[in-house]
């Protein structure tokens, strides 16, 4: 976007590398997560909708960390917002940009403001502000700053006051935003104060910095949650008080929880750090958060080629997307199934490790990876995967629930019939399925009702893959050793 030249264009400053940052005639997007904690599910999806218009448009998308709030912000917070994004795939095009480096940047826009009579100095207290706004409440108005200073001749500056920057806000009239996802909203001027640009310590405020970062990094389209739409209006006003061109913004309506409230720790997971470790695979997530707020007909799985392809902020609805914990866990089901089998052994590795406390052996990993496509149609995270990959383990399981009532002198009869005929018998999946077939026979039983006990010889559990292949995996002699165990 050809950003307008005017009065306060100025050198940029040297933390941005100004041959990235340049005018494009291509969508540039940003996401600005501050610092002060995990990477909310929320901005997950605020980052991939900003990542997939830029995308699909053959645009930039950039990274830029708002960590001027010192006191809340940490190192650590940084790197889990580092984090989550690479896990999920969202990586900024440019090196990232540090809001905090920028300071000094923000307090020459703030001064060439007043230069242009575009901003004045305020010597009022804090104690004399808020008694303008008790004074307006009494006389039932808005409470606000009354634009003292605005006018008023700086040779009577108070002495040993430093002041604060406030814009010079117009004072009739509306300010209109043309957005993207909610239509035409308007402001009447005069529900608007003079807001503080730069603070009496000299530095920026929130409203300032966010705006002169976007029109350095030449940001052309804002996508962001519509908590911020109000911050909307006076970041307009800025823009055209500095006469930079105003980007168009998109605010999209937040998650809420099933029940209908805003997203809250009460719903459960709130980061996308959380659903990482409850066993989500990105892909997933991506696919879940694109649904929320966003479609395309009636096309539920979407892959990230097919996200790139069709997304544009016209799909977004106006109305808050309902978080369906039941509806996330049967997508990564889904999405289970299709994974790659040597990619689900690595993801589940590290649960495996925690429960053998030890690293998986070679032939352990050997067997999980055979049996892997089995494993996959009964997991809906990989922590449920992890954990029915340990049968192909050496690890001896506890009994379920379920299991133990096939604990009994007759199940381990029909089980020891099992296992003689075992004895006789290719470990081969067919051969197997004969043998057991015979057996049931032989028994006069079902198939199942003979089944189910083996099961549980071999496993402790109820449910299981396949008793055929999961045998023929094993091998006669890890076979035999358990059948061995469950009838001594």
């Amino acid at each position: 976007m050809a950003q307008q030249t005017s009065s306060l264009t100025c050198t940029e400053s040297s933390d941005l590398n100004t041959s990235s940052f340049q005018p494009s005639t291509t969508p540039i997007v940003r996401f600005a997560p501050s610092p002060t904690g995990f990477l909310h599910i929320g901005g997950a999806r605020t980052a991939l909708f900003n990542w997939l218009y830029a995308k699909h448009h053959g645009g930039r998308f950039l990274l830029r960390i708002e960590d001027t709030d010192k006191a809340r912000s940490s190192e650590d917070a940084v790197e889990a917002i580092f984090n989550s994004l690479n896990w999920l795939g969202i990586t900024s095009d440019f090196d990232v940009v540090f809001q905090s480096t920028r300071a000094a940047r923000h307090a020459e826009i703030a001064h060439k403001m007043v230069a242009n009579g575009k901003a004045y100095y305020c010597y009022c207290s804090p104690e004399e502000v808020e008694k303008m706004r008790e004074d307006a409440r009494a006389n039932g108005m808005q409470p606000r700053y009354n634009g003292f200073w605005r006018d008023r001749d700086p040779l009577l500056k108070p002495a040993n006051i430093s002041p604060v920057v406030r814009l010079k806000a117009p004072t009739d009239g509306e300010t209109i935003i043309e957005d993207l996802v909610q239509g035409t909203v308007r402001v009447q001027n005069k529900q608007l104060d003079d807001f503080i640009l730069l603070r009496a310590d000299g530095s920026p405020t929130y409203m300032l910095s966010v705006v002169v970062d976007d029109h350095d990094m030449h940001i052309s389209h804002i996508i962001r949650g519509d908590d911020h739409l109000t911050n909307a209006f006076r970041q307009k006003q800025i823009y055209e008080a500095c006469g930079w061109t105003v980007p168009h913004f998109a605010h999209i309506p937040l998650i809420h929880g099933p029940d209908g409230a805003k997203l809250s720790k009460r719903h459960g997971a709130m980061s996308a750090e959380e659903y990482r470790s409850m066993g989500f695979l990105p892909e997933t997530i991506c696919n879940y958060l694109l649904k929320l707020g966003w479609g395309h007909g009636d096309d539920e799985i979407i892959s990230i080629e097919q996200a790139v392809e069709w997304f544009d902020v016209d799909g977004i609805g106006r109305a808050p997307a309902r978080l369906d914990m039941l509806k996330l866990t049967n997508l990564n089901g889904h999405y289970i199934r299709i994974a790659d089998n040597q990619r689900l052994l690595d993801l589940i590795t590290p649960f495996l490790t925690e429960a053998l406390r030890r690293t998986p052996e070679p032939l352990e990993r050997n067997h999980i990876l055979r049996g892997m496509n089995g494993l996959k149609e009964r997991a809906k995270t990989v922590i449920e995967l992890a954990d029915g990959a340990l049968v192909y383990t050496t690890k001896e399981l506890e009994y379920d629930e379920k299991a133990l009532t096939f604990c009994n002198e007759t199940a381990k009869a029909h089980v020891a019939a099992v296992r003689e005929a075992l004895v006789s018998t290719d470990f081969t999946h067919d051969t197997l399925e004969v043998m057991l077939r015979n057996c049931a026979q032989t028994l006069n039983l079902k198939l199942g009702a003979l089944a189910q006990p083996l099961r549980v010889a071999l496993t402790h559990r109820s449910v299981s893959p396949s008793l055929f292949e999961l045998m023929e995996i094993l091998g006669r002699e890890e076979t035999m050793k358990r059948l061995n165990s469950y009838l001594t």
